[in-house]
């Protein structure tokens, strides 16, 4: 027994020269299957000799890879011609049936040549006339890079004709296919994405417009389409005078449209000179939040807009700030609802000992004529 604790399982051995030859996770899987061809008698069948193995047993005695990585590296033993598989893939497979991919012994059971001499009886050869992919591989291609298994086989025919022309070796066809099949989508996507791609000019001459998706961005943001179309000569002018454009046209355009937009609304609000208030007209919502510190109805508030509009158009009067004057107006016409109901709960209350008091402070037509909330 050892007297380290760190190592008290079966150290697992592997041939240097086979992994430098196959690739490390390679030589270990493989000499590892060594063990059931020394424990395990074959099943003679095509010539070749089979064994069964756990699915269970290869994860205990190899902790450190899970089922993927035994699927790929198995795979990649099947793709470099050292093995023989005739299940499912381990990743739904309970058990892996394979054999060395050489004739067995009919005197005794099939057991693999000394490590070390392994490859090079399976040397890298030629690409067949008749090779096809594997079914993994298409299923590999077709959940990791979304690429149809019909697309895939389509690029099969010039895929063997380049490499037989060519005469080259190798070991792992079904890597260079996969490579191969995945250069020449992404190529067909670039090319499908630059066929949608509208063209868009940058010469700014006079008759250069920002792209649609400028101008959608731009109408989102609430900016009016007419103010845009005003901006363009200027914009034009501008960098024409410069000697120069910006290489993002549309972009600087944008920007610019938003500087002067937020400058063209700021001046609206803030404008100090007199001006006709306009049929669409609306009252900022700080006039809002202060006739709510007044306790003054909201509702009642936007009753009374309609008339306002009316009456100062009609007037065709300027002022230089609306929101005042309908604050005004609201104030006014709230005291004075306010005021009649007061004089109409007083004079309720004055019936029973008097027949002879008034039913209206104020008549109709004083208050149809009243305007005194525009002074």
């Amino acid at each position: 027994m050892s007297d380290f604790s760190l190592i008290p399982e079966r150290q697992l051995l592997f041939s240097p020269v086979l992994a430098a030859t196959i690739g490390l996770e390679e030589a270990i899987l493989l000499q590892h299957l060594q063990q059931v061809f020394e424990h395990n008698s074959p099943q003679l069948r095509n010539g070749h000799a089979w064994y069964l193995i756990e699915r269970d047993f290869l994860l205990r005695t190899l902790p450190f890879w899970s089922v993927e990585d035994l699927h790929r590296i198995s795979r990649a033993l099947v793709d470099k011609g050292i093995l023989l598989i005739d299940t499912p893939p381990l990743l739904t497979s309970e058990q892996l049936s394979f054999a060395v991919n050489e004739p067995a012994q009919p005197q005794k059971p099939a057991s693999p040549p000394p490590p070390a001499t392994l490859p090079t009886r399976r040397s890298a050869g030629l690409l067949p006339v008749h090779w096809s992919p594997s079914e993994d591989l298409l299923q590999l291609l077709a959940m990791n890079h979304n690429i149809p298994r019909q697309f895939a086989l389509d690029q099969l025919e010039d895929f063997i004709f380049y490499w037989r022309e060519r005469g080259e070796t190798s070991h792992a066809w079904e890597n260079k296919f996969r490579q191969h099949v995945i250069a020449i989508w992404r190529r067909q996507q670039q090319h499908q994405a630059e066929a949608f791609r509208v063209p868009v000019s940058t010469t700014l001459d006079n008759n250069w417009r920002p792209s649609e998706d400028a101008m959608e961005i731009m109408e989102r943001g609430e900016i009016a389409r007419d103010f845009i179309e005003d901006a363009i000569p200027e914009f034009i002018l501008y960098w024409r005078e410069r000697g120069t454009s910006p290489k993002e046209l549309n972009s600087k355009f944008i920007q610019h449209i938003r500087i002067q937009w937020a400058r063209y609304t700021s001046s609206l609000e803030h404008s100090t000179e007199p001006r006709r208030i306009s049929e669409q007209w609306q009252p900022s919502e700080d006039v809002y939040d202060i006739l709510r510190l007044s306790h003054i109805d909201t509702e009642f508030a936007r009753s009374l807009l309609p008339e306002f509009i009316v009456y100062w158009r009609d007037s065709n009067q300027a002022h230089t700030s609306w929101n005042s004057k309908f604050l005004q107006h609201v104030k006014y016409h709230w005291a004075k609802r306010h005021q009649i109901e007061h004089a109409g709960h007083s004079h309720a209350g004055q019936q029973g000992t008097s027949t002879t008091g008034r039913t209206r402070d104020r008549s109709l037509e004083q208050d149809l004529t009243d305007t005194s909330w525009a002074d």
